[in-house]
């Protein structure tokens, strides 16, 4: 059964019957925005684009200001909706979609003004002694935001509450199974005050995000899988725009033989099912160095024996449903996939008999290799890989042999070792004796590398990928052009001269320079 399915219509808007994946009972009706309410949202962002941008940084700061406190109030309606329609632990729900939030809202709020703010930038050279630069930080104008169902609130808020706070207007979509949550975002900035128009939260499918992206917007940030990232860049690259794209990972995590074994043992579980393992920065690949791959294993098996699962989302329970069905069969298409090459099915394995909906078991796999679908793709649930090697040099190159490269996470005592290792791993971000929080920590630009994505979001480099980044230059004193018309034979000879002065008779052009 169907998370969603196409219900009866009397206009031409489609609509979707939704099922919650704990009891796989209806949970409301989606009615997708088409084609013409999409260009209808992108008129008003754009109408109400230039009024928002005149609209002093500090004013801006104190409604995203506005928006954590009312956050904060409307906390347990946030995570009573995330968690009604994504089934992931109540735990989960709180840490990634408020606290993360939160966060995120506090930290933009206070620095977005310094980060926007004109500067001053050093010229360079002879130039330098007549010139002037300033660096001027413009908005683009109207921002397609893309967002999926991993994290619907929070991906909706951290992008929406960057581009907003660069004097953009924003038009946004959630996933069409998660749609109420992404409304949230809307409901919330528009109780803090921000004026109608300027963040648009649309309930749609597939065909309404199409209808945004290919809707004249001045941006795209899209959040989802590879192949639709590849149209989103198409489209954006026919239309001259820019686009960021955060997409699938298959990270990797390295347990080296002088690791604390049991905090990378707590590492491994938390990184492999986390949001029910959905979790793009999640740990997907496991590479242990032989000298401690049995204690290690041994001490995974015992901490996965007291996870619990449960339909209730009380707080003490560890794993939630997987979120979509169609996840659901792509992780065990996975998991048959690697017993049917040899692998061993130490733990797990299976949907959960004992409970409805879209559970599935806690999952430890060993004897797994790149012959496996489950080493190679994105499966996005909670199941670890655990490959044993004989050395930390096996490890990183295995690590690197992916299409993908998100993040990544290295367990060592020695920390300068973890820090090399971690610079050598082909990825967009890496963490050393923690799970992959990068895009937990908003000063943090996070983006990947290959079939990961392209571009950066969060911190000082993502706030500014809002902007078009306009440098002014001043001259300094007036009088004559230099260089100017008409030209002649007598002034190149002169400009001879002087870069023989300042490049090869003298140190004086490096020296300015």
């Amino acid at each position: 059964m169907s998370l969603y399915e196409p219900i009866e219509s009397s206009d031409s808007h489609r609509r979707l019957q939704l099922r919650s994946p704990v009891t796989l009972e209806p949970i409301g009706e989606l009615v997708c925005a088409n084609e013409e309410d999409v260009a209808a949202a992108i008129s008003r962002a754009r109408q109400a684009q230039p009024a928002w941008a005149a609209t002093r940084m500090k004013e801006r700061a104190a409604i995203v200001d506005r928006a954590l406190k009312i956050l904060l109030e409307r906390q347990d309606e946030v995570i009573d909706t995330v968690v009604r329609e994504t089934g992931k632990a109540r735990t989960d729900a709180m840490s990634m979609e408020v606290f993360s939030v939160a966060d995120q809202l506090c930290y933009y709020a206070k620095n977005a003004e310094k980060f926007l703010a004109p500067r001053k930038r050093k010229v360079h050279g002879l130039m330098g002694l007549m010139k002037q630069l300033r660096i001027v930080y413009k908005p683009l104008g109207v921002v397609g935001l893309i967002t999926p169902w991993n994290g619907p609130f929070v991906l909706v808020m951290n992008q929406a509450c960057q581009a907003v706070l660069a004097g953009n207007t924003v038009v946004a979509k959630g996933s069409e199974v998660t749609p109420f949550s992404a409304k949230l975002a809307e409901e919330i900035f528009l109780q803090a005050g921000l004026p109608e128009g300027v963040l648009q939260v649309l309930l749609g499918d597939g065909e309404t995000g199409a209808a945004i992206v290919r809707g004249g917007v001045d941006k795209v940030s899209f959040t989802g899988s590879v192949a639709t990232g590849k149209k989103v860049a198409m489209a954006s690259a026919e239309q001259l725009i820019p686009c960021t794209l955060e997409l699938g990972g298959n990270d990797a995590m390295i347990v080296c033989a002088d690791a604390d074994l049991d905090r990378a043992a707590d590492g491994a579980w938390v990184g492999s099912c986390m949001n029910t393992g959905h979790y793009c920065c999640g740990t997907e690949r496991i590479y242990v160095v032989e000298d401690v791959y049995d204690e290690f294993l041994r001490l995974v098996l015992e901490k996965g024996k007291g996870l619990r699962q449960g339909p209730e989302h009380g707080w003490d329970e560890d794993i939630g449903a997987v979120f979509w069905d169609r996840q659901m069969n792509i992780i065990e298409a996975h998991v048959e996939d690697a017993r049917a090459k040899g692998a061993n099915i130490l733990m797990g394995g299976r949907r959960n008999p004992d409970l409805p909906g879209l559970y599935y078991e806690p999952t430890v796999i060993t004897e797994v290799d790149n012959s496996m679908d489950i080493m190679l793709l994105e499966t996005f649930g909670p199941v670890l890989c655990i490959q044993k090697v004989k050395s930390e040099e096996d490890a990183l190159r295995l690590a690197n042999d992916s299409e993908f490269g998100l993040n990544g996470n290295v367990w060592t005592k020695d920390k300068d070792k973890g820090y090399a290792l971690a610079a050598a791993i082909d990825t967009g971000a890496c963490s050393v004796n923690d799970m992959a929080l990068s895009y937990g920590i908003p000063a943090a630009p996070f983006g990947g590398r290959k079939n990961s994505g392209v571009g950066q979001v969060n911190g000082k480099k993502g706030l500014r990928g809002y902007c078009h980044e306009v440098p002014i230059v001043i001259d300094r004193f007036g009088g004559k052009m230099q260089n100017g018309y008409p030209y002649s034979a007598k002034n190149a000879e002169g400009m001879k001269k002087l870069m023989d002065f300042l490049w090869v008779k003298t140190p004086l052009g490096r020296w300015l320079s």
